[in-house]
């Protein structure tokens, strides 16, 4: 079976996977999708949010592009 350093070893690496990329990609799509409409007491734990979770958030921007499309005017 698994000795104890292997199992305490595995959950090391399970917990920082789900510090730095799991959580920070749940924070990115919540925030994408509440921004604009937050209460001010939403607003301020999701800057606490994003503050605690700061490293995945670095880590993870730049891969993610929340820009807006490109409006296409008709003339």
């Amino acid at each position: 079976m698994l000795d104890q350093t292997t199992i305490v070893l595995l959950l090391y690496v399970i917990l920082a996977g789900t510090y730095l990329l799991v959580v920070p990609l749940a924070l990115y799509f919540y925030l994408k999708n509440r921004w604009y409409v937050a209460s001010s007491f939403e607003r301020a734990f999701m800057y606490f949010l994003v503050f605690f979770f700061f490293p995945g958030m670095f880590a993870l921007a730049p891969f993610l592009n929340f820009r807006p499309k490109r409006r296409e005017i008709e003339a």
